[in-house]
């Protein structure tokens, strides 16, 4: 059996990623003769056009479709292989790490980390995106380097995860609300005006399941896609926020803060990543910052 040519794997990643044979050349700096005679070999090898005309343009086939993002990762996975580990120079390292998180661990854990990484590595930036969805598609496609939340049936099982802390649901209150005094009971919590937090689920969550035993049921004044807007919010009226714990002990500084009056879960959050960046050195060097900024960082009552 003749052993396939490796190199075609190259090409075709370029290929389907720019859906153009002149582009594909002046990327790999090729000819666009070259470069054509490489797709007709790609052709024969895989018994499919690949690309086909459609009017000035290119178009994938069904074949092309179905293999594009399968073959990126293969090649991703070949070059971290061949790459060499050796150890990264922090002060001559230019590098854009993305990573998606919610908005309370930005807004809690960013500063310390920003200032970590900018001391040991200036031309490190960190790009932070929010978690519209609890999918792994930007993990296994590249566009995110590392993630931070509670895995969930979504979460693809090829991707590492380590936990970095416990959390839990606590309640939220100005200074001078009326449960900022005296004993906490359900009775007194859902009767109050809450604030709901949802980016896309349901109003009604864990919190209301814990309260159905005692009966009373929470009515929810406002709804919000964010701890510190649900603060923001119960800062300045008489509003409830229902938020985690750790994820938000710099956002209530001068606020009320109390334990529910309803057992709720603890819920781990944790760090992930894309197996082709495991032993990548400076991200290394990021997963371990981040280790250390979330056991350093407190919540506080």
């Amino acid at each position: 059996m003749t052993r396939p040519d490796f190199n075609l794997l190259v090409t075709l990643d370029v290929l389907l990623a720019e859906g153009s044979v002149a582009r594909a050349a002046q990327r790999l700096r090729l000819s666009p003769s070259a470069m054509s005679r490489a797709l007709a070999r790609l052709r024969e090898t895989m018994g499919d056009p690949l690309l086909v005309r459609a009017g000035r343009v290119l178009v994938p086939t069904p074949r092309a479709l179905e293999l594009r993002e399968r073959v990126s990762h293969l090649v991703q996975d070949g070059e971290a292989v061949l790459r060499p580990a050796g150890k990264v120079d922090l002060k001559q390292l230019v590098r854009t790490f993305t990573l998606r998180t919610s908005e309370g661990f930005v807004e809690n854990f960013g500063p310390g980390l920003i200032a970590r990484i900018g001391e040991q590595a200036p031309g490190v930036r960190l790009r932070f995106v929010p978690k519209p969805h609890k999918g792994s598609a930007p993990l296994r496609e590249g566009t995110v380097d590392l993630e931070t939340g509670v895995v969930a049936k979504t979460t693809s099982p090829e991707v590492r995860v380590q936990a970095l802390f416990r959390d839990r649901i606590i309640g939220v209150v100005r200074n001078g609300h009326p449960l900022s005094k005296g004993k906490i009971t359900s009775s007194r919590y859902a009767t109050g005006r809450h604030i709901g937090i949802s980016r896309q689920e349901p109003d009604k969550g864990p919190i209301d399941e814990a309260l159905e035993p005692f009966g009373p049921e929470r009515e929810i004044i406002a709804i919000v896609g964010g701890f510190s807007t649900a603060l923001a919010l119960a800062r300045a009226s008489d509003l409830i926020a229902s938020v985690p714990e750790r994820h938000t002990g710099n956002l209530r500084a001068g606020m009320h803060s109390f334990p529910l009056p309803v057992p709720t879960r603890e819920f781990t959050v944790s760090l992930l990543w894309h197996p082709r960046l495991d032993a990548d050195p400076a991200h290394r060097w990021l997963r371990g910052h981040v280790r250390d900024v979330c056991a350093a960082t407190r919540g506080t009552r």
